[in-house]
């Protein structure tokens, strides 16, 4: 969909030169802005109030220093960050990315999707994002503390669990979250629901773990339904293999599809038997290895180096878990020409806007990702909730409230597509539907 709407180009103009060198987050202003071009047209209300303005504007950055010592005595320097994005519905929330790529650009980025991911939800939640150039890998215990414990000494002064509620993200799993709780425990002298992804002893939430990849395959499901589809007797391509990965493979096959291909950053496993995920989850989350050691115990399957060939083998439903803009163009015409009906997005951001438009020109059902891996921070508001009540709630009851969330966030963005002329574009809908909960709110509240 091209940007034909005078305002919203002149907006994006300033957009880019306001952020230079942030492809990732023109980027996402982009979609954005396409999908929203209907809603300019019926709503001069928003135009006036400034909405548009405000709300690719974040409302606060905030970039540090990360000093910590590595095991060998050395200092060592990274750079953390936190952009509180929007805080019209609730309190700011969002994960903490810890990776190499982190820089300005992706945190901004990811915080931008979050607003309108967050809004979907149905749940009190404002959009934010952090994260540092820190690699946890290959990293010792020792150093992981020691970073975790020096970024959470400035963060904590930015943070609060009625102000903004950070959580996982790529790098940043249970052990990152803990070190990161101990720390803000300790200076801040106070036991609050501050960080979600924390582990059950101390008020983590049953169901988070698998809630990204379980919420993927509930928004999907919905989707193949609604166009007379089924995960079935299909064959399922996913990339990565962390939490997302594992837990789409899980309940895709529990939907009766064959998951036969799985990736990590350097190369993919192809299993024509169907992924053992045993085998998988010991080495991802007990052992820590490579998905290239797969093949050692399973000789039928086979392992490429390269990640991009893992959209090369035929199937039926795609579902890319990995990171942002890991299908392009090129990827998707493959995908296309062999028959794939179906592309939800559990990672972030992870098809080029090119790639989207071999999806559409295709009739390829399309999730994007603010609505279809939305159950990793729906459960993470569930998981505040249980910690404002100093309750737990059983795994049976999270998993239905997140199952029932992801169904509703389908609806709103089939209603919202349907109402604004382009039915079948969940793209659209999602964009529309998570922008005007959030405008509404905004437009209320004054020019704040």
């Amino acid at each position: 969909m091209a940007l034909t709407n005078k305002y919203l180009a002149d907006l994006l103009e300033t957009v880019k030169k306001r952020n230079p060198a942030e492809p990732e987050f023109i980027q996402a202003v982009t979609e954005v802005f396409e999908s929203l071009q209907p809603v300019v047209e019926k709503r001069p209300d928003l135009v006036e109030a400034g909405v548009f303005e405000r709300i690719v504007e974040p409302e606060r950055q905030v970039m540090f220093r990360v000093p910590w010592v590595d095991d060998n005595g050395k200092v060592q320097v990274n750079r953390g960050f936190r952009v509180q994005f929007n805080s019209a519905i609730g309190p700011y929330k969002g994960g903490l990315r810890l990776h190499p790529s982190v820089n300005l650009g992706i945190i901004k980025f990811l915080g931008f999707e979050q607003i309108f991911k967050n809004s979907l939800t149905t749940l009190p939640m404002g959009g934010g994002k952090g994260g540092s150039d820190f690699d946890p890998k290959g990293k010792s215990d020792g150093e992981v503390m020691r970073f975790c414990q020096s970024f959470m000494t400035e963060l904590c002064r930015h943070i609060g669990a009625d102000l903004d509620v950070p959580a996982g993200d790529i790098g940043t799993g249970a052990r990152e979250i803990g070190y990161m709780f101990g720390q803000y425990k300790r200076i801040r002298n106070e036991f609050t629901g501050v960080l979600t992804g924390k582990g059950l002893t101390y008020g983590g939430s049953l169901a988070r773990t698998q809630a990204t990849g379980y919420g993927l395959c509930y928004f999907t499901n919905e989707m193949l339904k609604a166009n007379g589809k089924s995960f079935e007797g299909k064959t399922v391509v996913i990339s990565g293999s962390g939490n997302v990965a594992i837990y789409a493979t899980e309940k895709a096959t529990e939907y009766g599809a064959k998951v036969v291909a799985l990736s990590d950053s350097n190369g993919y496993i192809y299993d024509a038997n169907g992924i053992d995920l045993d085998c998988v989850k010991q080495l991802k989350e007990v052992e820590r290895k490579r998905i290239k050691e797969y093949v050692a115990t399973h000789p039928t399957a086979e392992y490429h180096e390269g990640c991009s060939g893992i959209w090369t083998i035929k199937c039926d439903i795609a579902l890319p878990c990995a990171t942002q803009n890991e299908i392009n163009k090129e990827s998707a015409e493959i995908l296309a020409k062999n028959g794939c009906f179906a592309v939800a997005e559990g990672a972030n951001m992870p098809s080029t806007p090119e790639a989207i438009e071999v999806y559409q020109k295709n009739g390829i059902l399309y999730g994007p990702a603010k609505a279809a891996n939305a159950g990793g921070v729906a459960t993470s508001g569930l998981e505040m909730s249980q910690n404002s009540e100093r309750l737990s709630w059983t795994f049976e009851e999270v998993d239905e409230k997140l199952h029932n969330i992801m169904i509703e966030i389908f609806k709103s963005c089939d209603s919202a597509a349907k109402e604004y002329g382009m039915e079948g574009n969940y793209m659209a809908g999602a964009n529309i539907a998570g922008f005007l909960k959030v405008a509404e709110a905004m437009k209320a509240q004054g020019c704040v």
